[in-house]
């Protein structure tokens, strides 16, 4: 188990797909689901949010009625490793609005970043409005996804 995890039970585990489903749900009917009062089950949520288990609540929007549709993953090599190189870009990274996620990697590239556009043309303005000037960059290799087969939220618990 890693350092950060925390200690889950099974209804933990059974509360926190529940959730991952539908985080909508009433306290009350997440509790009738998961098998428990719902003044234990409002405890068990509680002390999950505060173990920062649950991280937040969202809502997941479509891209495509969004009308950004478009998904592009760029493989970014930087110049150097050194901490002041890596801490410039992603402070300027996280402030790319069209930018998803963004990873340190092990392998061949540095970085890798999701991006989301409406079409190519957008992706160009992205990348000479953004991309092109993110400090530290040696190399940038971008794929577009033709289709998603799979996206999923859920974390396996």
């Amino acid at each position: 188990m890693a350092k950060d995890s925390a200690v889950l039970d099974e209804t933990d585990r059974r509360i926190l797909r529940a959730l991952q489903k539908q985080g909508r749900m009433s306290n009350a009917d997440l509790a009738a689901q998961v098998n428990l009062s719902a003044s234990a089950c409002h405890r068990r949520v509680a002390r999950l949010e505060e173990d920062k288990v649950i991280r937040g609540y969202v809502a997941l929007l479509d891209a495509r009625r969004l009308g950004i549709p478009t998904t592009v993953f760029v493989e970014i090599t930087l110049n150097g490793q050194a901490d002041e190189v890596l801490d410039a870009f992603e402070r300027a990274v996280a402030r790319v609005p069209d930018v998803l996620e963004c990873h340190l990697m092990a392998g061949t590239a540095d970085y890798i970043l999701k991006v989301v556009a409406e079409d190519t043309e957008d992706f160009a303005r992205i990348h000479r409005q953004y991309l092109t000037r993110l400090p530290g960059v040696a190399q940038m290799q971008s794929s577009f996804a033709l289709r998603t087969v799979f996206n999923t939220t859920a974390l396996p618990v």
